[in-house]
């Protein structure tokens, strides 16, 4: 998730179920976690039974809610506004846990003075294209500090031309593991003073999301508000800790990222990320969701985050750790985790005199995710196809581009329960029968595999994966 991983530098969840149990209390929204993951729900109530407060935070009262200490509902979509309004509270009671803040955040360092934010330009921050929708971050940076492009798309080689059109497809940070490549020494303040410090450039930015607007907007008495953001300062800081936990509920969103990213805020300034007990779990609803990352099954990473080498830059270990391993953070360890992912695989035959048979590996030759595929099909480039476990002629974004792209194909292998709509698109789609397509002028020859449901199969599956 690109929520995490900005915030944390990878994008899975900062901790695992079972540590639920340590949470001094447990704030559950987007999620129906009883319901929905009822394995991991265990440890939610081994919590409850320690002590822990349960707050369930969702338009709809469900079991979650029924096992919850308090249920309470909001309006559906203005979790950002709850969310405003809690990081609000934290900065105008002065209840940070600073010590943490300023030893283990960036709170405490300096943005440069060309910054400007959203109050300053009607909504915006600094570096708007209007024409381009989309930002030049350069005056984000901090003070003292060299703005870098991001990881994956530097050296001489921009995303017009073909490898730099390969390297932007598979940026780490677009699948959720780091960010661009810090340089330099920026300002710092430890007494969180200064007035372009990042603490003191989220009062302002925050300072909109009142209890009265929490209200407003949300539909959640200002009294109830104020017990949540009451429990979670009480829950959080030197002795104790809260975990915030989610689903598929703050990420089918279109704001979903912001959802995440406001709730890793919250737990900094509380001081709940990597610590027993604390930090975010992010349920994931589906056995291709997560494990497309953790895997994976994602055509531009490695397990772990890491990402595809690429066939013209990365020819051994050094050049591929040198594009996108940072000075420091997480990703400052790049070679170890790598390394350590290759000994796995290949055991005592990778050696440091055969780069740790880091040859072994495959690379990437272009741009082969979903959307490219699609374009591919339709001017003739891809030729055949095959779907396992989805169902793009339907549930994909642009159906009917998907739809066009299956036309185009010379052969189509659908594997699946039943004969779904990409199985016979050429027969039944909206495009036969609206005329645009024909039945007679497809030249798809369609292969249908029948699939196992896993309660055919041996072994156990739950619904909950990835950690």
């Amino acid at each position: 998730m690109p929520g995490l991983g900005t915030s944390f530098g990878r994008g899975g969840a900062t901790t695992f179920q079972q540590d639920l149990a340590n949470a001094d209390c447990i704030l559950i929204q987007g999620s129906n976690m009883a319901e929905a993951h009822p394995v991991g729900f265990q440890w939610v109530m081994e919590a409850k039974r320690r002590g822990a407060t349960i707050i369930h935070v969702d338009p709809r009262f469900t079991r979650t809610s029924a096992m919850s200490d308090r249920h309470v509902p909001l309006r559906a979509g203005s979790d950002i506004a709850f969310l405003g309004g809690l990081i609000n509270h934290v900065l105008t009671h002065d209840a940070h846990f600073h010590d943490y803040v300023v030893h283990y955040t960036n709170a405490a360092m300096v943005v440069g003075e060309e910054f400007q934010d959203t109050e300053d330009l009607g909504g915006v921050f600094s570096g708007f294209d209007p024409e381009a929708g989309s930002y030049d971050t350069s005056t984000w940076q901090y003070e003292g500090s060299e703005a870098a492009p991001s990881a994956g798309d530097h050296g001489p080689d921009g995303p017009s031309t073909p490898h730099g059109r390969e390297r932007e497809a598979s940026r780490p940070e677009r699948s959720g593991s780091g960010g661009p490549v810090y340089h330099g020494k920026a300002g710092h303040d430890p007494t969180l003073q200064h007035p372009r410090c990042v603490f003191q450039l989220l009062k302002p930015h925050y300072a909109r999301y009142t209890p009265e607007l929490v209200e407003e907007v949300c539909g959640i008495p200002r009294e109830k508000f104020q017990w949540v953001a009451e429990q979670l300062v009480a829950n959080s800081g030197r002795e104790r800790t809260t975990a915030v936990v989610y689903s598929v509920g703050w990420t089918h969103h279109t704001v979903g990222v912001q959802y995440i990213r406001a709730a890793s805020i919250l737990q900094l300034l509380l001081g709940n990320i990597g610590r027993p007990g604390g930090g975010i779990l992010a349920l994931r609803g589906h056995a291709s969701i997560q494990g497309s990352t953790d895997i994976p099954t994602l055509y531009n990473l490695l397990p772990g985050y890491l990402p595809m080498p690429h066939a013209d830059t990365d020819v051994d270990l050094d050049s591929y750790v040198a594009a996108d391993e940072q000075a420091r953070g997480y990703w400052a360890h790049m070679r170890s985790y790598l390394v350590s992912l290759l000994k796995a695989w290949w055991g005592e035959h990778a050696t440091a005199d055969n780069d740790f048979c880091y040859d072994h590996l495959p690379r990437l030759t272009g741009d082969h995710g979903t959307f490219q595929t699609v374009i591919d099909q339709i001017e003739g480039r891809c030729r055949g196809y095959f779907v396992v476990g989805e169902n793009p002629a339907v549930g994909t974004a642009n159906a009917r581009q998907q739809r066009l792209g299956l036309a185009n194909l010379d052969w189509l292998v659908v594997r699946d329960f039943n004969m779904i709509e990409t199985a016979t698109f050429w027969k039944d789609g909206p495009e036969i029968e609206t005329g645009e397509l024909r039945t007679e002028d497809i030249g798809t020859e369609v292969f249908f595999l029948p699939a196992a449901a896993h309660t055919e199969k041996d072994g156990t599956f739950t619904n909950t994966l990835g950690f």
